[in-house]
């Protein structure tokens, strides 16, 4: 655990979809609270989107980390607000677009979480 996704609309061509990886997993081994072959991240270009009413052309970036729970809202406050501070660097400046970011942390319950290694 964690396991973050980024997803990301598809008229953002310029996204080094690697390196934002790399660095929002950065961002979460920096923060002291996970080891690093606990993060498993993912990214999801999304073709099929639509901004608000569609008539301006917009794109999006979204992370969602998705936590064991107990952690404190603090500190899934502070890991939220890293990890859209890494979305702010890394988005890639495409002239008349804006682009909207965000991320998410979701409590995962650990009575109904499973996993094994194999």
């Amino acid at each position: 655990m964690p396991h973050m996704t980024l997803e990301y609309s598809g008229n953002l061509s310029g996204l080094d979809v690697r390196q934002a990886l790399m660095s929002l997993n950065a961002t979460l081994l920096d923060s002291g609270h996970f080891d690093g072959p606990d993060i498993k991240s993912r990214a999801i270009p999304l073709e099929d989107f639509l901004v608000g009413d569609g008539i301006q052309s917009a794109a999006f970036m979204h992370v969602t980390l998705r936590l064991i729970a107990g952690r404190t809202s603090e500190t899934r406050g502070s890991l939220a607000s890293a990890l859209l501070k890494v979305l702010t660097g890394i988005q890639p400046r495409i002239a008349s677009r804006s682009t909207q970011l965000s991320v998410e942390v979701i409590e995962l319950d650990s009575v109904v979480y499973a996993k094994a290694i194999v």
